[in-house]
């Protein structure tokens, strides 16, 4: 099978609803932030599904952005970046959660404990550096990212309107959650961010499938032509 730009179009609409499902199916099944949840399956489970998220929704955005770079203009390189980066964030912080922080649970409970409850609101006992800064600093590319890139998909009228208008709703209610509701609610708000990304991807996918249905279709000057022997 060859790879032409088409094909890598489509599979980025596939990771980025493969990524809004697995976001939304990890806000119900992720454990608590204690230190007895950090030698169980389960959290390596779920650690392991929201790091191959952030990749797949970095796949995806990536894909989106392409799809519609001249239309965006520059709106939507700061959105695109600025999301992308809270994946690749998130990707890293994910996989640290997964595979490193259980190493030394046994030995540092309190500073486990404080590391992988840093985007859980727990007020941190352990002196943590520059990490202290993350939740901030993810928060700003995670709502200001979407919040600019929906904003350029629905100005650029490439893909969904109605999903970009959704990924901006659900940026907008991030902060708005996270201030009113307890960390256990406030994680539903991110159900609606992957839907959002379920719809652009399928929007994507809709687009490019369209695409390629139309340029196949002969031209008319091709259609009226008569064969020449």
């Amino acid at each position: 099978m060859s790879i032409t730009t088409s094909t890598l179009t489509r599979g980025a609409a596939v990771a980025a609803a493969l990524a809004g499902l697995a976001y939304i199916v990890i806000q119900f099944i992720h454990p608590s932030d204690v230190v007895a949840s950090l030698s169980t399956r389960r959290w390596e489970f779920v650690h392991i599904l929201s790091f191959a998220e952030a990749v797949l929704a970095v796949v995806g955005l990536t894909g989106m952005y392409l799809k519609q770079v001249r239309q965006t203009g520059i709106l939507g390189l700061i959105g695109y970046l600025m999301f992308g980066f809270f994946f690749i964030l998130q990707s890293s912080f994910t996989f640290a959660e997964a595979f490193i922080a259980p190493l030394f649970a046994a030995d540092a409970p309190q500073v486990s404990v404080d590391v992988v409850g840093l985007f859980g609101r727990y007020e941190a006992v352990t002196d943590l550096g520059p990490l202290a800064a993350l939740p901030t600093i993810g928060g700003l590319l995670y709502v200001g990212g979407a919040l600019l890139f929906g904003i350029a998909v629905i100005r650029a009228r490439v893909l969904s309107r109605g999903a970009g208008i959704l990924l901006v709703a659900a940026a907008a209610i991030t902060p708005v959650a996270g201030a009113l509701l307890p960390h256990t609610l406030e994680r539903m708000a991110a159900v609606p961010m992957g839907l959002a990304l379920i719809w652009l991807g399928y929007s994507l996918w809709s687009d490019q499938r369209a695409g390629t249905a139309e340029s196949r279709q002969p031209t008319d000057e091709a259609r009226i032509k008569p064969a020449v022997a």
